[in-house]
């Protein structure tokens, strides 16, 4: 707020011809004492000027600064995501201002913020995945926290016991089919292999993909370190192609370029909710599936601490958790209320057994190396 009323300003014109005024008979000296006296009135002006100019660029510099800057990836805070309708809840709740930085995937924000750890840039990481735990404790990120309302958290959720990071959502990973094109679905990772299914499916590139690298650790979780690969080469008959991105194959598949994705569960509960359809389905495995979950951290070296744990008391409130289902189409860690109808086509498998984070911070980049020679042959 500016209060320029308050200012008394005033303007002086030099005596001339332009404004009518007659200069004759009116002494030199009087004339000098004039001008002096406009060239000090008009330096006060600027002065004040100069001085509202920087105090006006401090209030709105202040009254406009982040109070909270978060890192997410790239599709949660998208205009279709969970990030436009939850940070501006939050901002209401906490009267409060956040900034937003979107560096890329999950991969991504985490490689940023290890970068960053002599000079943090942000206060929060939100959207880390279990596959990225270890790596994350590796280099001593966090700040933990233990929210009140983790005690609602459903027990399995809450891997980590030392509350670096907290759980806000979770899904399972499935092969999604077009039952209008597919009548005889696979029912597990075995199924996959028949020759029924060749050139008919098209997956993400564990490298590249947050679903396609789960996809490697499932196989990984269930044939073993020493016939995984084996799994792979024989799969291989049957992939159309391998993209490098969720989006580039699901676009595929609603084009109609094959008749089974790589993708979540929960996708054909879109459908069903925006398309009033059930067409697209995903496959169930009676032996389960890989499960992912999403976490945030309060990143260490951050000065507004108090701020961060409000928001991850919020990341878990109803506020929060009630918009996951139908923006990030996952489960909400915490179901203050039903889940939406469309999800009735999208139930809880029972999850596999998961590799361990500290095996897969060990092996990943051995498993992915081994990964592309088998794929390349």
């Amino acid at each position: 707020m500016l209060f320029l009323q308050s200012v008394p300003i005033i303007f002086l014109s030099h005596p001339s011809e332009d404004h009518g005024l007659c200069v004759s008979g009116i002494s030199g000296d009087l004339l000098v004492l004039t001008y002096k006296l406009e060239v000090v009135m008009k330096s006060i002006i600027l002065s004040l000027f100069a001085l509202l100019t920087m105090l006006t660029g401090i209030f709105f510099t202040s009254a406009f600064a982040a109070d909270l800057t978060i890192y997410t990836y790239e599709s949660f805070n998208s205009e279709w995501g969970p990030g436009p309708v939850v940070f501006k809840r939050f901002e209401e709740q906490c009267g409060c201002k956040i900034k937003v930085v979107t560096p890329g995937d999950s991969g991504t924000v985490l490689n940023r913020v290890i970068l960053e750890k002599a000079n943090p840039k942000a206060d929060i990481l939100l959207g880390l995945n279990n596959s990225e735990l270890e790596k994350s404790f590796s280099y001593d990120l966090w700040i933990p926290y233990r929210s009140p309302l983790v005690n609602q958290v459903q027990s399995n959720l809450l891997v980590d016991k030392e509350y670096r990071v907290t759980p806000f959502d979770y899904g399972f990973i499935s092969f999604v089919y077009d039952s209008q094109k597919l009548k005889n679905p696979p029912r597990s990772l075995e199924d996959l292999l028949d020759p029924e299914y060749r050139r008919k499916i098209v997956i993400e590139n564990p490298k590249t993909s947050s679903p396609g690298l789960s996809m490697l650790h499932w196989t990984i979780s269930v044939f073993g370190e020493d016939g995984y690969l084996d799994y792979w080469k024989k799969l291989q008959k049957n992939l159309l192609t391998v993209t490098d991105g969720w989006s580039a194959a699901y676009g595929m598949f609603t084009k109609g370029e094959v008749p089974i994705v790589l993708s979540y569960v929960t996708s054909p509960a879109y459908h069903l909710e925006y398309e009033k359809t059930e067409r697209y389905q995903a496959a169930l495995f009676e032996a389960g599936h890989y499960r992912q979950i999403e976490f945030a951290g309060i990143i260490k070296g951050t000065k507004k601490i108090k701020r961060a744990q409000e928001f991850i008391d919020f990341m878990l409130s109803e506020k929060f958790q009630n918009a996951i289902p139908l923006t990030n189409w996952m489960f909400p860690v915490i179901q203050h209320q039903p889940l939406p109808d469309s999800f009735r086509i999208a139930p809880q498998p029972k999850a596999v057994p998961e590799l361990s984070a500290s095996l897969v911070e060990k092996q990943n980049s051995k498993w992915l190396k081994a990964w592309s020679r088998a794929m390349s042959e």
